[in-house]
Order: C-alpha cells, then sequence, then structure tokens
C-alpha cells in the first residue's frame, strides 16, 4: 500500500512539472469544454446531455486489477467520461491535466463551432431553443431557425470548408422565407377583414336523433340535418353522370328532387334519375349553340321545361309521361346570348329571361304571344348586357338581374317606368367599386330562401352579400373571399334550407362553401378536372349537391365522409387565386362584346343576294321582341318548333 502510494505522489509531481504552473482557473475553463459528449458546469459538477451515460464502457480506462489506488486511470479520453471530482481537488486538476497534455500530444484542436471557443455555445443554444421556445408558435421557430443559420453561418477565415455559392443559398433561403412569411400575414390582413367568428353548431346528432325517434319535431328533422355546419363538412364525391359530350353549362332538380336535369355545349338536354345514376330521357334542344340553361317550370308535373342558349332563343320543351320528348317550341328571341331564366316559384306557366341585349321579357305560355318586354336595362343612355335574372320567392313581383356594370338593380314589375329613373327600384353596390375604373362584371346572383338576401358574384372579384330589405345604395353585409372568378360566366348559390351557407365554383377547379355568417370557408373540395366548376345546385330536401363544369359530366356530393374536413391545401390554393386576380384584374375589357359580334353576323347576313332578291335585306336592329310568329326562321336563326323523340 506504501508503494502505491508514493507511485501516485510520484506521477502527480510529474504531471505538474510537465504543464506547468496551472491555478484553478485554468483547471475550470479545461472542465468547460466539450469533451466526447459530457460537460462540466462551473461547480465542477458533472452533466450528461442526452444519451450519454454515468458508467464507461467495459473494457475501457482499466490498467490493472487493482484501480481503486489510481482512481484518474479510469478516465480514458476516449471513453466519453469526466469526473464528478469538485473543481479544486488533486483528482480534477489530475485529469484535466491528463486531457490537455493528451490533445496537445495528438495534436487535436479545440472546437472552433462556438461563438467563444468554449464548445459550449452551439450545445447550450440548442437546449435553451428546446426549453424555453416549447410554448411558441410555428412563427418563433421558423424565427429561431433563421437566426440560427445566421450564427452558424462561417465567416472569415474559418470559411474553409465552405464556398461562396453556400452562402449565396442560405441568403436565397432567409429571402424566400421572409417572402413567404410577408405574403402569409397579407393573406391573413386580406382574409381577416371580412371574417367573423364561427358560431356553435346550432344540430347536435344524437338529441336530434333521440327526438325524432320519439316523434319530437320530426317535420323539421331534414331541414335541421341539411343546414348543419357538421355535414356540410363531410361532403365528398358520391358519383358521376356521364352522358354529354361537351360542357355541362347547366343543372336543375324538378321540385320533388326525385329528377335533374342537365343542359350542354353539345346542344342536348338530359334528364337524370340521379340516384339510380341512370338517364331517363335525351334530346336534341333545337338551340343552335351552346345551351346555358334547362329548368323545370314548377307544378307542371315535370312535363314542361324552359330553356335558353348563346343562340339568343328561348325554348320550351313538352314532355310526356312516356319519357319522350314531344317538341320543342322558341316563345322568345334575345339579340344576343341569354344567359338564365327566372321562375316564378307558384307559376306552371310564367318565367323570366334577360339577355346580352339588355331586354328583359316576362314570358307567360297562357298567350299567344308569349314573350312581353318587360324593361330594357341602361345605366343613364348607355344599355347593360345581362348575365343573370332571379326572382324574389317571397315577393314575386320584384325580380333581380346583373349584368355588364357594378349594380346590382331591382325591378318591381308593377311599377316599371322607364322615364323615372330607367324604371329602376333600387340599386347595389359596394361602394369600394361604385368609382372603380375596372369593368367589373356580375356573373351571376340569387335570392336567399326567404327574399330577404341577395348574393352577388363579381368577376376579378368577390361575392357580395346585400340585404334586399335596405334602401337604394346601400352596401354589402357580408364578402366572400378565395375563390376565382375570371375564365367563364360563374355561378353561385345558397346551401341549406335557411340559405345558411353560400357556394361557388372557381377557375381553380374547386368548390367553396362559405359559413354565411362568419364568411370563413367550411369545406374546400376538388371539383373539376378540366380545372373551372361554373354551376351548383343543391337537392331542393336532402343534403346534397351537384356541380358540373368544363368536364362532360355532372358530380353528386353527400355528406359521407368518416371525418370532417381539413381545408388541406385551402391557404396554397387561396394565395395563387389572389396572385392571379391582382396580376390581370382586368382582362375582360379586351375580350369582344357578344353583342356587336351578333350585329356584325346580322349585317352580313342582311347583304346576302338571295335575302335581296326576296326584300328582306337591309333591315334595321330594334329593341322589338323577335318572338313573333310572322318571322321566318332564316331571321331568327332557327325553326320555331322541333320535333323530338327520346334517345
Amino acid at each position: 500500500m506504501v508503494i502505491l502510494l508514493l507511485v501516485k505522489e510520484e506521477k502527480s509531481a510529474q504531471r505538474i512539472n510537465k504543464c506547468g504552473d496551472f491555478g484553478p482557473t485554468a483547471e475550470g475553463l479545461f472542465c468547460q469544454k466539450r469533451q466526447s459528449g459530457r460537460m462540466c458546469d462551473t461547480d465542477g459538477k458533472s452533466s450528461v446531455p442526452n444519451g450519454g451515460s454515468d458508467d464507461p464502457e467495459p473494457g475501457e480506462g482499466r490498467e490493472e486489477a487493482d484501480t481503486s489506488a489510481a482512481p484518474e486511470a479510469q478516465a480514458s479520453p476516449d471513453s466519453g467520461n469526466l469526473s464528478s471530482a469538485p473543481e479544486g481537488s488533486e483528482d480534477g486538476q489530475d485529469r484535466a491535466m491528463a486531457n490537455s497534455e493528451q490533445k496537445q500530444g495528438t495534436g487535436e484542436e479545440e472546437d472552433t463551432d462556438s461563438m467563444d471557443g468554449s464548445g459550449l455555445y452551439s450545445l447550450t443554444e440548442e437546449g435553451e431553443r428546446e426549453s424555453e421556445g416549447g410554448g411558441q408558435r410555428e412563427r418563433g421557430k421558423d424565427e429561431s431557425k433563421r437566426s440560427a443559420r445566421k450564427r452558424n453561418r462561417p465567416s472569415g477565415g474559418a470559411t474553409r470548408h465552405s464556398s461562396s455559392s453556400d452562402d449565396d443559398d442560405d441568403e436565397e433561403e432567409e429571402e424566400e422565407e421572409d417572402a413567404e412569411e410577408e405574403d402569409e400575414q397579407a393573406m391573413e390582413a386580406w382574409l381577416g377583414a371580412d371574417l367573423c367568428d364561427l358560431s356553435r353548431p346550432s344540430w347536435c346528432a344524437i338529441p336530434s336523433l333521440r327526438a325524432r325517434e320519439i316523434g319530437r319535431d320530426s317535420n323539421q328533422f331534414v331541414r335541421r340535418v341539411c343546414g348543419a355546419r357538421g355535414l356540410v363538412q363531410r361532403l365528398e364525391l358520391q358519383g358521376r353522370l356521364e352522358r354529354h359530350t361537351g360542357c355541362v353549362n347547366t343543372l336543375h332538380f324538378n321540385p320533388s328532387g326525385t329528377r335533374l336535369a342537365s343542359g350542354s355545349d353539345d346542344l342536348r338536354v338530359v334528364i337524370w334519375d340521379w340516384a339510380r345514376r341512370k338517364a331517363e330521357l335525351e334530346f336534341d334542344s333545337g338551340h343552335k349553340s351552346n345551351v346555358f340553361q334547362a329548368k323545370f317550370l314548377p307544378h307542371s308535373g315535370d312535363s314542361t321545361l324552359a330553356m335558353c342558349a348563346r343562340d339568343g332563343q328561348i325554348r320550351v320543351a313538352e314532355l310526356s309521361a312516356t319519357q319522350r320528348c314531344k317538341n320543342t317550341k322558341r316563345v322568345a328571341q334575345h339579340k344576343g346570348a341569354a344567359h338564365k331564366l327566372a321562375l316564378e316559384p307558384d307559376s306552371p306557366c310564367s318565367f323570366l329571361s334577360a339577355g346580352e341585349d339588355a331586354v328583359v321579357f316576362g314570358i307567360d305560355l297562357r298567350l299567344d304571344r308569349p314573350a312581353n318586354k318587360l324593361v330594357v336595362v341602361k345605366e343613364g343612355e348607355k344599355k347593360v348586357g345581362l348575365y343573370t335574372i332571379y326572382v324574389n320567392p317571397a315577393n314575386t313581383h320584384h325580380f333581380a338581374v346583373g349584368g355588364r356594370d357594378q349594380y346590382v338593380r331591382i325591378y318591381d314589375q308593377r311599377k316599371i317606368n322607364e322615364h323615372d329613373n330607367n324604371g329602376v327600384l333600387k340599386k347595389f353596390c359596394p361602394s369600394h367599386l361604385v368609382s372603380s375604373e375596372s369593368k367589373t362584371n356580375i356573373t351571376c346572383l340569387v335570392y336567399s330562401h326567404d327574399g330577404t338576401e341577395l348574393l352577388a358574384s363579381y368577376n376579378d372579384e368577390d361575392i357580395y352579400l346585400f340585404d334586399s330589405s335596405h334602401s337604394d345604395g346601400a352596401d354589402y353585409r357580408r364578402r366572400y373571399k378565395g375563390h376565382r372568378n375570371n375564365a367563364t360566366v360563374k355561378g353561385v348559390n345558397f346551401y341549406g334550407p335557411c340559405s345558411e351557407f353560400v357556394v361557388s365554383g372557381s377557375d381553380c377547379g374547386h368548390i367553396y362553401l362559405w359559413d354565411k355568417n362568419s364568411a370563413r370557408v367550411v369545406q374546400f373540395m376538388e371539383g373539376d378536372r378540366g380545372g373551372v366548376v361554373n354551376c351548383l345546385e343543391p337537392h331542393p330536401h336532402l343534403p346534397g349537391l351537384a356541380t358540373s363544369g368544363l368536364d362532360h359530366d355532372v358530380k353528386l356530393w353527400a355528406p359521407t365522409a368518416e371525418n370532417p374536413t381539413t381545408l388541406k391545401g385551402l391557404k396554397e390554393v387561396m394565395k395563387k387565386n389572389k396572385r392571379e386576380r391582382d396580376e390581370d384584374s382586368v382582362r375582360h375589357g379586351d375580350q369582344y362584346d357578344t353583342q356587336l359580334l351578333w350585329f356584325l353576323m346580322r349585317h352580313m347576313r342582311n347583304r346576302r343576294p338571295q335575302r335581296a332578291r326576296r326584300g328582306e335585306g337591309g333591315e334595321g336592329d330594334t329593341d322589338e321582341s323577335w318572338s313573333s310568329p310572322d318571322s321566318s326562321d332564316e331571321e331568327e336563326g332557327g325553326p320555331d318548333h322541333v320535333q323530338c323523340m327520346s334517345s
């Protein structure tokens, strides 16, 4: 034992003489070094990072069987462990000197990745970020990552193993992240200005089902289900109806909801048994250009279908109970494309039509000359071509129109006097669009279920909700953002028995559903593969939806998804739509006017020699209806009657 103690003292003296005069301060510095994943704090106590171990590896740091007399021999530099002896002890000094001596002997350099040369900065900084930033949001994490990259970026003479291209890449990444963050903030500010908080769900499945089973409020069960946000968020594609060979421009359920009519660019109309996904009837519409709308007249036993098209004709198809189309006949003619029809909720024989010639026709099938010109829509002395028309379901004397300017106009059929404000009862327009120089058009408008609200979709703009009872010139109540309305005449609609939601297609090929009161997107679905969704028709009594667009099929949607939507990809698509709209917000102004093109074709047709020989050439254009039975087929662009058979 005495011999062992003498050997120990001799070794300690040799180390001190060899290493020089090292005081406690130098020893503390070496203890703070990062050595093989283990550190000593300022008190000289051992601290082990995650994944470290307090016990040495088997077989490492052993010299002889009796190691209790020489504890310093158990701390090999390769073992990854440091002694837990106090800072001022002789053993701690010996171990620190031994580690320093070995580093100097092997030529090993100190860790220069840290800011202060202690080898401790990067590790403790990472630990601090994990402990202090655990409750911060994602934005804080991104900022810490960017600052860490800036700190760890090599600079000056310490960049031997890096190149200028690495610095450029880091700078580009930071610029991209900064730009993304700015875009995110701008997007939140753009959306947040018109958003409100979502209300609590008004329908709960289990209590509602229990009440229905015992006969309480069973007549209201379906209505509440159709307006439930939880089911809207579970809408998913159920199937496709494939029969058309062109874009499907119109969809309409019959009043009972058992049949669905669709019209297409292929000039044909199909009547579907949508539940069985089977075409019951297909017939030639009689139109000469794209069919824009086909609607069942109410209380007609599904035997009368009204249609309009790009050729300006308003036609009526008579259907039989044996699944045949007896014939189609023209009842009115616009001097431009006719995009929309407006049905009167309780009338099986009267409806309205609007065309790009600015004319609104009232059509009564009981009369020998069904068409009656109600009004020519003007702004000052300039005619305003029309894209859309809708009758107030609560007051059928009122109807609203929209078209090639920014105003929603409401008329009363009983009080139209074109010498008094051009016959307009009142006009609505978003305040920021009143003096706008952009050529903003209204592509579609609809009344709510009770006629108290009016929804209008603007091209290269947003969707706006107006209170129809407000006075002339009132501003909008709600604004719905995120979609894109540019490429086609886009439709818009209410969804739900009490108009709880707003639904629209988009140029991006998606379907958007907003909560009406909060203006927040609650459902986001991929619609057409062709890229544009135009037409959206809710089922009159069930929680379902039919849509169509540039694809040649009809898509059916129902709330059968197991989980509510996560709105995956919504922000990215909305950012893209907004960027595209900002880049080319004024594109419609460079397009040809459809009415002007029609006048040119009319003029060329009037110059035909055979017409001159018949004495029919040179007739000027008037505002009168072309629906007179004395007009020739050639002048009106097609025959009055077309015999149809089911295919």
